[in-house]
Protein backbone atom coordinates (compact mmCIF):
# COMPACT_ATOMS: atom_id res chain seq x y z
CA UNK A 1 0.00 0.00 0.00
CA UNK A 2 1.71 3.51 -1.16
CA UNK A 3 1.90 6.11 1.14
CA UNK A 4 -1.20 8.50 0.15
CA UNK A 5 -3.63 5.55 -0.37
CA UNK A 6 -5.43 6.42 2.72
CA UNK A 7 -5.47 10.22 1.78
CA UNK A 8 -9.06 11.49 1.43
CA UNK A 9 -9.64 12.55 -2.27
CA UNK A 10 -10.06 16.13 -2.96
CA UNK A 11 -13.52 15.56 -3.53
CA UNK A 12 -13.97 13.71 -0.41
CA UNK A 13 -12.44 16.57 2.14
CA UNK A 14 -14.29 16.83 5.20
CA UNK A 15 -13.91 20.52 4.13
CA UNK A 16 -15.73 23.01 1.66
CA UNK A 17 -14.25 26.34 2.35
CA UNK A 18 -11.19 26.53 5.14
CA UNK A 19 -11.51 30.44 4.61
CA UNK A 20 -14.50 30.30 6.64
CA UNK A 21 -12.26 29.06 9.88
CA UNK A 22 -9.95 32.07 9.59
CA UNK A 23 -9.82 34.78 12.49
CA UNK A 24 -9.60 37.80 9.64
CA UNK A 25 -13.00 36.25 7.27
CA UNK A 26 -15.53 38.60 8.06
CA UNK A 27 -18.81 36.48 7.35
CA UNK A 28 -21.64 38.26 6.23
CA UNK A 29 -23.92 38.63 8.20
CA UNK A 30 -22.46 39.36 11.30
CA UNK A 31 -24.72 37.59 13.99
CA UNK A 32 -25.67 38.65 17.12
CA UNK A 33 -24.12 42.25 16.71
CA UNK A 34 -26.69 43.75 15.08
CA UNK A 35 -27.98 46.77 18.00
CA UNK A 36 -24.11 47.39 18.12
CA UNK A 37 -23.61 47.63 14.27
CA UNK A 38 -26.29 50.04 13.97
CA UNK A 39 -25.13 51.81 17.06
CA UNK A 40 -21.98 52.40 14.89
CA UNK A 41 -23.55 53.48 11.74
CA UNK A 42 -25.11 56.09 13.43
CA UNK A 43 -22.51 57.76 14.65
CA UNK A 44 -21.15 57.79 10.78
CA UNK A 45 -24.58 59.09 9.60
CA UNK A 46 -23.49 62.55 9.61
CA UNK A 47 -20.28 62.05 7.28
CA UNK A 48 -23.58 61.21 4.79
CA UNK A 49 -24.81 64.97 4.67
CA UNK A 50 -21.31 66.53 4.89
CA UNK A 51 -21.25 66.87 8.55
CA UNK A 52 -18.87 65.92 11.67
CA UNK A 53 -19.74 62.39 12.65
CA UNK A 54 -19.80 61.32 16.09
CA UNK A 55 -16.89 59.80 18.32
CA UNK A 56 -16.69 56.46 19.72
CA UNK A 57 -15.05 54.33 22.43
CA UNK A 58 -15.78 50.49 21.52
CA UNK A 59 -14.66 48.36 24.46
CA UNK A 60 -15.00 44.98 25.45
CA UNK A 61 -12.88 41.78 25.88
CA UNK A 62 -11.29 39.77 23.20
CA UNK A 63 -12.81 37.60 20.63
CA UNK A 64 -16.03 38.66 20.98
CA UNK A 65 -16.53 40.63 17.59
CA UNK A 66 -15.59 44.13 18.05
CA UNK A 67 -13.13 44.32 14.99
CA UNK A 68 -15.32 42.08 13.30
CA UNK A 69 -18.12 43.74 12.89
CA UNK A 70 -16.50 47.54 12.57
CA UNK A 71 -14.49 45.83 9.47
CA UNK A 72 -17.49 44.44 8.35
CA UNK A 73 -19.41 48.01 8.39
CA UNK A 74 -16.02 49.92 6.63
CA UNK A 75 -16.75 47.03 3.59
CA UNK A 76 -19.94 48.30 3.55
CA UNK A 77 -19.30 51.65 3.21
CA UNK A 78 -16.86 51.36 0.86
CA UNK A 79 -19.54 49.47 -1.23
CA UNK A 80 -21.68 52.79 -0.58
CA UNK A 81 -20.26 55.80 -1.57
CA UNK A 82 -16.85 57.22 -2.46
CA UNK A 83 -17.16 60.25 -0.48
CA UNK A 84 -16.23 58.80 3.20
CA UNK A 85 -12.90 57.31 3.49
CA UNK A 86 -12.72 54.69 5.49
CA UNK A 87 -9.50 54.30 7.62
CA UNK A 88 -8.23 51.20 9.63
CA UNK A 89 -5.07 51.25 11.35
CA UNK A 90 -4.23 48.51 13.88
CA UNK A 91 -2.05 50.36 16.84
CA UNK A 92 -0.26 46.68 17.76
CA UNK A 93 1.43 46.99 14.55
CA UNK A 94 1.46 50.92 14.16
CA UNK A 95 2.07 52.21 17.68
CA UNK A 96 3.31 55.62 17.08
CA UNK A 97 2.28 58.89 15.70
CA UNK A 98 5.05 58.83 12.96
CA UNK A 99 3.73 54.68 12.08
CA UNK A 100 0.03 55.31 11.97
CA UNK A 101 0.69 58.86 9.64
CA UNK A 102 2.51 56.60 6.87
CA UNK A 103 0.22 54.01 7.25
CA UNK A 104 -2.27 56.91 6.70
CA UNK A 105 -0.59 57.77 3.73
CA UNK A 106 -0.31 54.35 2.09
CA UNK A 107 -3.98 53.78 2.77
CA UNK A 108 -5.16 57.40 0.63
CA UNK A 109 -2.21 55.91 -2.07
CA UNK A 110 0.23 58.77 -1.47
CA UNK A 111 3.79 57.16 -1.80
CA UNK A 112 5.99 59.82 -1.63
CA UNK A 113 6.50 60.11 2.20
CA UNK A 114 10.34 58.94 2.18
CA UNK A 115 12.20 61.49 4.55
CA UNK A 116 9.41 63.16 5.72
CA UNK A 117 8.89 64.17 8.88
CA UNK A 118 5.44 63.29 11.43
CA UNK A 119 4.60 66.78 11.29
CA UNK A 120 5.14 66.89 7.22
CA UNK A 121 2.91 64.05 7.11
CA UNK A 122 0.27 65.42 9.04
CA UNK A 123 0.29 68.28 6.79
CA UNK A 124 -0.33 66.05 4.08
CA UNK A 125 -2.35 63.98 5.65
CA UNK A 126 -5.09 66.80 5.99
CA UNK A 127 -4.60 68.23 2.61
CA UNK A 128 -5.61 64.77 1.03
CA UNK A 129 -8.52 63.61 3.68
CA UNK A 130 -10.41 66.87 3.93
CA UNK A 131 -11.44 66.95 0.18
CA UNK A 132 -13.95 64.19 1.99
CA UNK A 133 -15.12 63.06 4.97
CA UNK A 134 -13.66 60.16 7.27
CA UNK A 135 -13.68 57.55 9.35
CA UNK A 136 -10.85 56.81 11.59
CA UNK A 137 -10.81 53.48 13.35
CA UNK A 138 -8.04 52.53 15.60
CA UNK A 139 -7.97 49.12 16.64
CA UNK A 140 -6.16 48.25 19.96
CA UNK A 141 -5.27 51.73 20.36
CA UNK A 142 -4.22 50.70 24.49
CA UNK A 143 -0.99 49.99 22.77
CA UNK A 144 -0.02 53.59 21.22
CA UNK A 145 3.07 55.12 22.77
CA UNK A 146 1.90 58.55 21.92
CA UNK A 147 -1.41 59.93 20.91
CA UNK A 148 -0.20 63.42 18.95
CA UNK A 149 -2.29 61.73 15.60
CA UNK A 150 -5.66 61.68 17.68
CA UNK A 151 -4.65 65.46 18.55
CA UNK A 152 -4.31 66.51 14.85
CA UNK A 153 -6.92 64.41 13.59
CA UNK A 154 -9.32 65.84 15.95
CA UNK A 155 -7.93 69.70 15.23
CA UNK A 156 -6.87 69.58 11.60
CA UNK A 157 -9.55 67.30 10.08
CA UNK A 158 -12.87 68.59 9.33
CA UNK A 159 -16.02 66.08 8.62
CA UNK A 160 -14.47 62.57 10.44
CA UNK A 161 -16.06 60.58 12.86
CA UNK A 162 -13.20 58.90 15.18
CA UNK A 163 -13.43 55.29 16.55
CA UNK A 164 -11.19 53.71 19.28
CA UNK A 165 -10.98 50.05 19.90
CA UNK A 166 -10.10 48.43 22.87
CA UNK A 167 -10.14 45.52 25.80
CA UNK A 168 -9.70 48.13 28.64
CA UNK A 169 -12.29 50.58 29.29
CA UNK A 170 -9.74 52.55 30.99
CA UNK A 171 -7.85 53.28 28.46
CA UNK A 172 -9.65 56.57 27.92
CA UNK A 173 -8.71 58.26 31.04
CA UNK A 174 -4.89 57.69 30.15
CA UNK A 175 -5.69 60.21 27.06
CA UNK A 176 -4.16 63.98 27.80
CA UNK A 177 -6.86 65.91 28.97
CA UNK A 178 -6.60 68.58 25.84
CA UNK A 179 -7.16 65.40 23.63
CA UNK A 180 -9.71 64.22 25.63
CA UNK A 181 -11.97 67.59 25.66
CA UNK A 182 -12.22 67.44 21.91
CA UNK A 183 -12.83 63.64 21.80
CA UNK A 184 -15.77 63.41 23.78
CA UNK A 185 -16.58 59.96 22.81
CA UNK A 186 -19.43 57.73 23.52
CA UNK A 187 -19.50 54.37 24.83
CA UNK A 188 -20.38 51.24 23.23
CA UNK A 189 -19.95 47.52 25.59
CA UNK A 190 -19.65 44.55 23.27
CA UNK A 191 -20.36 41.95 26.09
CA UNK A 192 -19.28 38.30 25.59
CA UNK A 193 -21.48 35.97 23.78
CA UNK A 194 -23.86 33.88 25.78
CA UNK A 195 -24.03 29.61 25.38
CA UNK A 196 -26.80 29.64 22.70
CA UNK A 197 -25.04 32.88 20.90
CA UNK A 198 -21.54 31.09 20.73
CA UNK A 199 -23.61 28.14 18.71
CA UNK A 200 -25.05 30.06 16.53
CA UNK A 201 -21.81 31.25 15.41
CA UNK A 202 -20.07 28.21 15.48
CA UNK A 203 -22.91 27.00 13.29
CA UNK A 204 -22.89 29.55 10.72
CA UNK A 205 -19.21 29.16 10.15
CA UNK A 206 -19.40 25.54 9.91
CA UNK A 207 -21.91 25.60 7.31
CA UNK A 208 -19.60 27.69 4.83
CA UNK A 209 -16.38 25.53 5.75
CA UNK A 210 -17.38 21.76 5.94
CA UNK A 211 -19.01 19.43 3.83
CA UNK A 212 -22.56 18.55 5.63
CA UNK A 213 -22.89 16.09 7.97
CA UNK A 214 -19.40 15.79 8.52
CA UNK A 215 -19.78 16.66 12.15
CA UNK A 216 -20.94 14.37 14.77
CA UNK A 217 -23.15 15.90 17.29
CA UNK A 218 -21.37 15.55 20.38
CA UNK A 219 -18.31 16.33 18.56
CA UNK A 220 -19.69 19.70 17.53
CA UNK A 221 -21.62 19.72 21.05
CA UNK A 222 -18.21 19.58 22.73
CA UNK A 223 -16.46 22.44 20.56
CA UNK A 224 -19.14 24.55 21.30
CA UNK A 225 -18.64 24.26 25.45
CA UNK A 226 -15.16 24.66 25.07
CA UNK A 227 -15.53 27.85 23.25
CA UNK A 228 -18.07 29.26 25.56
CA UNK A 229 -15.98 28.07 28.34
CA UNK A 230 -12.66 30.32 26.81
CA UNK A 231 -15.15 33.28 25.99
CA UNK A 232 -13.69 33.55 22.39
CA UNK A 233 -14.48 32.78 19.65
CA UNK A 234 -10.98 32.44 17.89
CA UNK A 235 -10.56 29.63 19.89
CA UNK A 236 -13.54 27.88 18.89
CA UNK A 237 -12.67 28.67 15.44
CA UNK A 238 -8.90 27.08 15.93
CA UNK A 239 -11.06 23.78 17.49
CA UNK A 240 -13.17 23.52 14.31
CA UNK A 241 -10.39 23.84 12.34
CA UNK A 242 -8.18 21.44 13.92
CA UNK A 243 -10.40 18.78 14.49
CA UNK A 244 -11.19 18.77 10.97
CA UNK A 245 -7.53 18.51 9.90
CA UNK A 246 -7.02 15.45 12.23
CA UNK A 247 -9.99 13.65 10.87
CA UNK A 248 -8.91 14.20 7.48
CA UNK A 249 -5.37 13.33 8.37
CA UNK A 250 -6.56 10.10 9.89
CA UNK A 251 -8.62 9.64 6.00
CA UNK A 252 -11.69 9.75 8.11
CA UNK A 253 -15.27 10.52 6.86
CA UNK A 254 -16.76 12.11 9.89
CA UNK A 255 -15.57 14.60 12.84
CA UNK A 256 -15.76 12.67 16.49
CA UNK A 257 -15.51 14.31 19.65
CA UNK A 258 -11.89 12.09 19.78
CA UNK A 259 -10.83 14.64 16.61
CA UNK A 260 -12.00 17.77 18.65
CA UNK A 261 -9.79 16.03 21.86
CA UNK A 262 -6.60 16.51 20.21
CA UNK A 263 -7.84 19.94 18.33
CA UNK A 264 -7.98 21.20 21.90
CA UNK A 265 -4.68 19.71 23.34
CA UNK A 266 -2.77 20.75 20.49
CA UNK A 267 -4.35 24.28 21.12
CA UNK A 268 -2.85 24.12 24.44
CA UNK A 269 0.54 22.53 23.70
CA UNK A 270 0.81 25.46 21.06
CA UNK A 271 0.86 27.84 23.77
CA UNK A 272 2.87 26.36 25.87
CA UNK A 273 5.72 25.60 22.65
CA UNK A 274 5.31 29.52 22.05
CA UNK A 275 6.85 30.44 25.60
CA UNK A 276 10.81 28.84 23.62
CA UNK A 277 10.41 31.02 21.12
CA UNK A 278 11.17 34.10 23.47
CA UNK A 279 14.29 36.23 23.42
CA UNK A 280 16.46 36.06 26.51
CA UNK A 281 15.09 39.29 27.86
CA UNK A 282 11.35 38.28 27.64
CA UNK A 283 12.24 35.18 29.93
CA UNK A 284 14.38 36.71 31.69
CA UNK A 285 11.09 39.23 32.71
CA UNK A 286 8.17 36.36 32.61
CA UNK A 287 10.72 34.53 34.68
CA UNK A 288 10.66 37.65 37.97
CA UNK A 289 6.98 38.05 36.82
CA UNK A 290 6.63 34.35 37.79
CA UNK A 291 8.54 34.86 41.18
CA UNK A 292 6.31 38.23 42.35
CA UNK A 293 2.99 37.11 42.06
CA UNK A 294 0.42 40.29 41.79
CA UNK A 295 2.81 43.04 41.69
CA UNK A 296 2.99 46.65 39.86
CA UNK A 297 4.82 47.35 36.92
CA UNK A 298 7.00 49.82 38.67
CA UNK A 299 7.67 47.70 41.20
CA UNK A 300 8.07 44.54 38.90
CA UNK A 301 10.76 47.08 37.27
CA UNK A 302 12.71 47.64 40.55
CA UNK A 303 13.15 43.64 40.67
CA UNK A 304 13.84 43.23 37.77
CA UNK A 305 16.96 45.96 37.92
CA UNK A 306 18.20 44.84 41.05
CA UNK A 307 18.70 41.04 39.55
CA UNK A 308 20.54 42.87 36.33
CA UNK A 309 18.18 44.28 34.27
CA UNK A 310 19.36 47.19 32.15
CA UNK A 311 16.57 47.68 29.58
CA UNK A 312 14.94 51.33 30.04
CA UNK A 313 11.76 51.65 32.04
CA UNK A 314 10.16 51.80 28.57
CA UNK A 315 11.60 48.86 26.84
CA UNK A 316 10.48 46.60 29.80
CA UNK A 317 6.81 48.08 29.26
CA UNK A 318 6.79 46.13 25.75
CA UNK A 319 7.89 43.32 26.62
CA UNK A 320 5.77 43.54 29.69
CA UNK A 321 2.74 44.33 26.53
CA UNK A 322 4.28 41.62 24.30
CA UNK A 323 3.73 38.76 27.07
CA UNK A 324 0.45 39.95 27.76
CA UNK A 325 -0.49 40.00 23.88
CA UNK A 326 0.78 36.51 23.83
CA UNK A 327 -0.97 35.32 26.80
CA UNK A 328 1.98 34.52 28.58
CA UNK A 329 0.62 36.86 31.37
CA UNK A 330 -2.49 38.74 31.92
CA UNK A 331 -2.51 42.30 33.32
CA UNK A 332 -5.10 44.24 35.31
CA UNK A 333 -5.13 47.90 34.87
CA UNK A 334 -6.18 49.76 38.18
CA UNK A 335 -7.44 53.86 38.24
CA UNK A 336 -7.08 55.85 40.91
CA UNK A 337 -5.56 55.61 44.20
CA UNK A 338 -2.45 57.72 45.30
CA UNK A 339 -0.21 56.24 42.54
CA UNK A 340 -2.89 57.17 39.73
CA UNK A 341 -3.66 54.66 36.91
CA UNK A 342 -1.02 51.49 37.48
CA UNK A 343 -0.49 47.99 36.02
CA UNK A 344 -1.01 44.90 37.54
CA UNK A 345 1.06 41.83 36.64
CA UNK A 346 -0.46 38.37 36.83
CA UNK A 347 2.19 36.17 36.89
CA UNK A 348 0.89 32.68 35.88
CA UNK A 349 1.58 31.37 32.47
CA UNK A 350 -1.44 30.87 31.14
CA UNK A 351 -2.48 28.34 28.33
CA UNK A 352 -4.49 29.68 25.59
CA UNK A 353 -7.44 27.30 27.18
CA UNK A 354 -7.32 29.24 30.59
CA UNK A 355 -9.04 31.67 28.82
Amino acid sequence: MGVFDNVLKDSESLFRDTVALDFSHIPKPILYREKEQHFIANCMKPLFQERPGRNLLIYGPPGIGKTVAVKHLLRELEEKTDDIIPIYINCWQKNTSYKIMLEICELIEYKFTHNKKTDELFKIVAHHVNKKSAVFIFDEIDKVEDFDFLYFILEEIYNKSIMLITNYKDKLFEIDDRIKSRLLPELLNFKEYNEEETKGILQHRLKFAFQENVWEDKAFAKACKKTFELKDIRSGLYILKEAGNDAEDKAQRSITEENVNIAIEKMEQFSIKNSTDLDNEANFILKIARENPNTKIGELFKIYQKKGGNVVYKTFQRKITYLDKNRFIATERIMGGPEGTTTIINPENKKITDF
